[in-house]
């Protein structure tokens, strides 16, 4: 049994401030006990600006901004109506061809729900297999499924990677978790926390793919033995000890960027890259249906590169930073993702946000648009139907819809609140009983994440807290975009479905994700 969540996101929180000694007040991560160490903050800022690697994964691009030179062409190039780039299948009814990317956050803080995920991937392949349409018909999909994770990399994590680490940066791991349990060791040197029954209780061996992703169809299948659910809970399990900075949005962007060696091997640079000299065959499909989904417990913090980076690391730069109580000094934290990317109106005062919170966009993190805008170059530029799963920080789902697509109907999205951190121990307010006890308020959670306070707290079946999560303001919107109105039949189409990652069960997220899908498959064929 592991830890419970508050001392994990404790924990996650006091090894990020060890930064603290290492790169000056300038480059403060999150919350430390003791002063920084007095050092030159003008020679460690021009350390912390240019450590990470933007080459790796094998991505065709050589940082993100180049990245995104390649997937706005796709904009730029195609108009959003082009029917010439309907695929062949939505005339001859075969669209059973079904992509699904998973993003999983392996930040320090994932170990339970990374956990709980792998518990459902047997039911999602078994549900996936006996798909049907909405008539009823046997689907029998020929499904793609990669996995990936929410780090895309951050100068404040560098750091403290492992040396046999590197951020994916949107790239599929598809080796067993047993091939890198050391993943699931935390990265406090001093009192790391280790969850690798995360891996190894739904994986007691590793089955893996032939390929970057797992392809099945009926019987046939690139997983030995074709026991393809073991195999996405072999490959699927993440770890803990990626960046806490967590870039969801960016990581799946670059997992469906059609430039990318994993979706299009026969590329020049593709044969100079030793792990994908050899790849013969890409991911993504022109005629298969696109899932995704996102399973997260903070906020997307995708970082415009090189520039966005600054804010978090200049000591000249502190505009979106916040105020350490310990220290009463300003220093970079996760808050600065939710101060420079999400904007929420407070009409009285009284911590409420009664008009919602909104992404905003600023110099430091991508805008939203980036990623809607290449979802409906897919969408309505290539005639791909795209579905979204967040499970996310959201309250948790009380009532599904009892007929497909079987999405939320209470709780959920539609009853999360947005509101500051209420400076009480839980369930009255949002300090859970620890960390109260330890003397931790809301001065020390606004500093930490800004002022927006839990979407859930989770607890297990025994009662122990599993943790907190922040909601998905900026998550949500891209997600909740890519719902539709049908004029034809004059009714919403459901093409997302946000649940909770509170939840001890992530049954009815797998069934809402399926539900969805065969929508999709009867308004496709």
């Amino acid at each position: 049994m592991t830890e419970d969540g508050t001392t994990m996101k404790m924990r996650k929180l006091d090894t990020l401030g060890m930064a603290l000694a290492t790169w000056g007040m300038g480059a403060a991560v999150f919350v430390a006990c003791t002063p920084p160490a007095a050092e030159d903050d003008d020679s460690m800022m021009g350390s912390t600006t240019t450590p990470m690697s933007m080459t790796t994964s094998g991505t065709t691009a050589v940082d993100d901004n180049d990245a995104a030179d390649t997937i706005m062409e796709k904009l730029d190039t195609n108009q959003t109506n082009d029917t010439d780039n309907v695929p062949n299948c939505v005339t001859d009814g075969s669209c059973d061809l079904i992509d699904m990317v998973f993003v999983i956050d392996n930040s320090g803080t994932m170990g339970e729900e990374q956990l709980n995920l792998a518990r459902n991937f047997q039911q999602l392949v078994d549900e996936l297999e006996n798909l049907k349409d909405p008539e009823g018909n046997d689907v029998n999909p020929n499904v793609n499924i990669m996995v990936t994770t929410t780090d895309f990399g951050h100068p404040l994590c560098t750091a403290f990677q492992k040396p046999d680490y590197t951020p994916r940066q949107g790239a599929p791991v598809y080796q067993g978790c047993n091939a890198r349990l050391n993943r699931f060791t935390g990265l406090d040197p001093m009192a790391p926390i280790i969850i690798e029954e995360a891996c190894t209780e739904n994986c007691p061996a590793d089955i893996a793919p032939g390929d970057h992703f797992i392809n099945f169809r009926g019987s046939t299948s690139n997983v030995p033995n074709n026991d393809v659910g073991a195999a996405l809970s072999c490959i699927g399990p993440q770890g803990i000890d990626g960046c806490g900075y967590e870039a969801p949005l960016e990581t799946m962007l670059q997992a469906i960027n059609e430039g990318s060696c994993w979706n299009n091997p026969d590329q020049e640079i593709c044969d100079k890259n030793p792990e994908w000299a050899d790849t013969t065959r890409g991911f993504l499909r022109d005629d298969a249906i696109l899932v995704i989904a996102m399973i997260t417990d903070e906020m997307d913090c995708s970082v415009q590169a090189p520039n966005g980076y600054s804010f978090f690391t200049d000591i000249e730069n502190t505009i979106y930073w916040n105020v350490n109580p310990e220290l009463e000094i300003p220093q970079a934290t996760s808050a600065v993702c939710f101060n420079s990317g999400v904007t929420c109106t407070d009409n009285n005062g009284d911590g409420l946000y009664e008009d919602g919170c909104v992404a905003q966009q600023s110099e430091v993190l991508h805008p939203v648009t980036r990623y809607t805008q290449y979802l409906d170059y897919l969408s309505q530029g290539k005639g791909k139907e795209v579905i979204m799963l967040g499970i996310l920080g959201v309250p948790e789902v009380v009532a599904h819809n009892p007929n497909p697509p079987f999405e939320p109907t209470a709780g959920g999205a539609a009853d999360l609140l947005y509101r500051n951190w209420i400076d009480f121990p839980y369930p009255n307010g949002d300090i859970l009983p620890d960390e109260w006890a330890a003397g931790r308020r809301s001065v020390n959670k606004i500093f930490e994440f800004g002022d927006i306070g839990p979407g859930c707290t989770g607890q297990d079946e025994a009662g122990d807290f599993t943790g907190q999560a922040i909601p998905p303001v900026r998550i949500r919107e891209v997600c909740e975009h890519l719902n539709y109105f049908d004029e034809e039949e004059q009714e919403e189409r459901i093409r997302c479905c946000i649940e909770s990652i509170c939840d001890t069960d992530f049954s009815p997220a797998i069934r809402c994700l399926t539900g969805v899908i065969s929508d999709a498959i009867g308004q496709a064929g």
